[in-house]
């Protein structure tokens, strides 16, 4: 099925939070509590750039929320399924991490609700490959953009175009397909190389996850100290 009617393909992008949030309830801990691979790797990278204050986009259950917040960050975690976001705080207080973590119920497709360069670093584990148009792809950037202070360091992954589910399922619009109920956005290297105007690429790594297994890119960038 490759449905192309915009209106229809909006609404099928429209009701994946509904979809993440009743699967947020039925799994409290879909991905465990490790924390991912990216997220250990962006800790060091974050670490060693002297970075402080995080914000993570689409943090899910938390496992790099914790993770960040026991290594001594300070991370504004946002997401817009409120079921994820109590399990966080949750956690978080349990934790003795309650100081470190702040969560924000919000849709990535709105503006920030934060100043002008108030992030020393911004980390996302698979976030940019929801589904997300390259529209309001760019969009988030810009607000990344924004929000970061010159500088700062963005380490992002997706999973990309060489990924084995890549154009499998239903077509969704781009190089969007539904699989299972979720729709995933697959990216090229040239769309990791558009989305990142105005920032520095330090690196685009190729990497896998899981046990299909997923293929991904993890993506650094950097904001420049003078536009």
């Amino acid at each position: 099925m490759n449905n192309k009617n915009p209106h229809i393909l909006k609404k099928m992008r429209d009701l994946q939070q509904a979809h993440w949030e009743n699967t947020f309830l039925q799994k409290p801990d879909m991905f465990g509590e490790a924390p991912s691979d990216p997220a250990v790797k962006a800790a060091e990278i974050f670490r060693k750039e002297d970075i402080t204050t995080i914000l993570e986009l689409g943090c899910g259950q938390g496992r790099d929320t914790l993770f960040f917040a026991r290594k001594g960050f300070q991370v504004h975690a946002l997401d817009y399924c409120e079921a994820g976001l109590r399990a966080i705080g949750e956690k978080a207080q349990k934790s003795g991490l309650s100081s470190s973590v702040i969560t924000v119920e919000h849709d990535v497709r709105k503006p920030f609700p934060f100043d002008n360069d108030f992030f020393d670093g911004s980390f996302s584990h698979m976030l940019f490959c929801m589904a997300l148009t390259t529209e309001e792809l760019t969009f988030i950037f810009q607000e990344l953009q924004r929000v970061l202070k010159p500088g700062g360091i963005i380490v992002y992954t997706v999973r990309h175009t060489g990924d084995k589910h890549y154009k499998s399922g239903i077509h969704r619009g781009e190089d969007m397909y539904e699989t299972g109920g979720f729709i995933v956005h697959f990216f090229s290297k040239d769309k990791v190389k558009v989305l990142a105007k105005g920032f520095d690429i330090i690196d685009i790594s190729d990497f896998e996850e899981g046990g299909l297994p997923r293929k991904l890119y993890k993506v650094t960038l950097h904001k420049p100290l003078i536009p």
